[in-house]
């Protein structure tokens, strides 16, 4: 019989040990005090700690998001990754997470994901809005909020790739019109850490 593997088999203290570990590797310094946790679940979904010098977080990102979750606000997520990823049970107030990826069955001269867009507009009223993975769909939804659709509570954008990720990132910075937005520069993000945001705004604890 074959030895069994030398491991950690304690769900609970898997977590405890993971989050310690983020602690003491994770520069925070930089962070609003009421982002750390935020950003203490952003590092443990990528296993990154340097991402805490690369993350973008506004004035009253965390305290909107998590008021618009509180009043009972929907999410919506630009792919079903980051929809599937995010905790109900840990949702304050029973909220919807709407993906509409689904919707968009014809060509639409761009790509799904940004055609996707144009039926959040009657659920963008200060909802949150968690973008993992298509820097179009940031793009068209700064396109959409220029041109005077309802604005959302707070924008998560954590788009990932090597074209527009980046760029869709920065013209957030530029174009969000006045709404809080939490996201994370460069190439990197994923439907993990856009979920892992909405996860942490969900809670102020960060188990």
């Amino acid at each position: 019989m074959i030895a069994p593997m030398d491991y950690i088999r304690d769900p609970k203290e898997i977590y405890r040990r993971s989050f310690e570990t983020v602690a003491r590797e994770t520069d925070v310094s930089a962070v609003p005090s009421d982002a750390v946790p935020l950003v203490h679940r952003l590092v443990h979904a990528c296993g990154m700690p340097d991402i805490a010098h690369e993350l973008k977080i506004t004035d009253k990102a965390v305290s909107a998001g998590r008021s618009a979750l509180s009043d009972g606000r929907p999410i919506l997520a630009d792919c079903t990754m980051v929809a599937s990823g995010i905790i109900r049970n840990r949702l304050p107030n029973n909220n919807d997470v709407i993906c509409t990826l689904s919707k968009v069955t014809e060509n639409t001269g761009t790509t799904r994901s940004a055609a996707a867009i144009e039926a959040w507009r009657p659920h963008l009223e200060n909802a949150i809005v968690a973008i993992g993975n298509a820097p179009t769909a940031l793009f068209r939804l700064l396109e959409i909020l220029r041109d005077g659709a309802s604005k959302p509570a707070v924008i998560l954008g954590f788009p990932v790739g090597f074209v527009g990720a980046a760029e869709s990132k920065e013209a957030l910075t530029t174009y969000a019109e006045g709404v809080p937005y939490i996201t994370l520069l460069g190439r990197r993000g994923g439907s993990a850490m856009a979920a892992a945001a909405v996860n942490a705004l969900s809670s102020d604890k960060v188990i």
